[in-house]
């Protein structure tokens, strides 16, 4: 028996992610081979035209799961009945601009997104923020938009996750889909952790620990770390535009887990609502190692953490604690 359709909103999706995010769900890369969707395209009304020619394309691709295209620049219409909202569109951060500058612009933005996903949104809407300042946004969002269960919001660090088993499978001459459990904890920011201390590589003797294949603790601790955290930085260098395949194909990843569930024995790194686990302050939106199953996350419990490690992740909740209170001074 054919499923219903799932309706996926994706905000700013005349822009570089959304353009490359909408056809990645029209596929079913998002919620699998099966699934028919329904796709709610927003944004901002300069942005309608192109918007509109994104539209033209979704139709002339002729994607067998895309079983309607709402394209609007209102966001009552866009937000109307989703299920799963992907927040793409927020104020740019372009290079050289500070996290902060842009902080107080996209502070509106999601006040009244918020707004819009609490009065029209389907019941148990899953929300994706994307927008950096991401882990921030994703709590804006929460904060107006009460009745959207904590465990229903979360933000996008999994393109960090992505990226740093992309650097562990290149500095190995390994398969990436060999290698497991890095762990992004913190602010999707410059001072986030890519952790590989849990993390290990399927090896044709078993599963070995990636500490111990890498054999440079050096390169861990230093090179490894630093390139995971400006990775973005260094993409718009070298594009002159921000990361917007790797992003779309990352925010994909979050939501198929989320809503399909982690394979037995391996978890991902979600930005989401910190309940104190790992000594990380309640109250903020902070990546941890989680798995998925019915649609629901959990934290993973337990883990060793080192004095090193300790220091970094008291540093990025640190980073992520003055967001907060920038955020919300925005707000008076």
């Amino acid at each position: 028996m054919a499923k219903d359709p799932v309706r996926v909103l994706v905000t700013g999706a005349a822009g570089q992610i959304g353009y490359a995010l909408v056809p990645m769900i029209a596929r079913g890369v998002m919620l699998g081979p099966d699934q028919p969707v329904i796709l709610h395209m927003l944004d901002i009304p300069p942005a309608a035209e192109s918007l509109n020619g994104v539209k033209m394309e979704l139709v002339d691709a002729a994607f067998p799961l895309l079983k309607g295209v709402v394209a609007t620049t209102d966001v009552v219409e866009a937000c109307t009945g989703v299920n799963i909202a992907v927040m793409v569109g927020g104020f740019p951060r372009k290079e050289g601009m500070e996290r902060k500058d842009v902080m107080s612009k996209n502070v509106s933005i999601y006040k009244s997104q918020a707004s819009a996903l609490e009065k029209h949104a389907a019941a148990n809407c899953k929300v994706l923020v994307v927008a950096n300042p991401a882990n921030t946004n994703a709590l804006i969002l929460k904060e107006f938009a009460p009745s959207i269960h904590e465990k229903n919001i979360s933000c996008l660090t999994r393109l960090d996750h992505n990226r740093a088993l992309g650097q562990i499978s290149e500095r190995l001459g390994v398969q990436v889909s060999d290698v497991k459990n890095v762990i992004i904890w913190g602010n999707h920011s410059s001072t986030q952790y890519p952790d590989v201390n849990h993390a290990t590589v399927a090896t044709p003797a078993g599963e070995k620990p990636v500490r111990e294949l890498v054999a440079d603790d050096a390169w861990l601790n230093g090179e490894f770390i630093t390139t995971v955290q400006q990775r973005g930085a260094a993409i718009i260098k070298a594009r002159k535009l921000s990361s917007a395949l790797s992003a779309a194909s990352a925010a994909c990843d979050h939501i198929r887990d989320w809503v399909l569930g982690t394979p037995q024995g391996t978890f991902v790194s979600m930005g989401v609502y910190s309940d104190g686990s790992y000594n990380v302050p309640a109250g903020l939106i902070y990546s941890f190692p989680v798995t998925c199953g019915n649609g629901e996350w959990k934290i993973v419990q337990g883990l060793a953490i080192d004095e090193f490690s300790r220091k970094k992740l008291d540093a990025t909740a640190e980073e992520l604690s003055e967001e907060k209170a920038l955020a919300y001074s925005c707000l008076n």
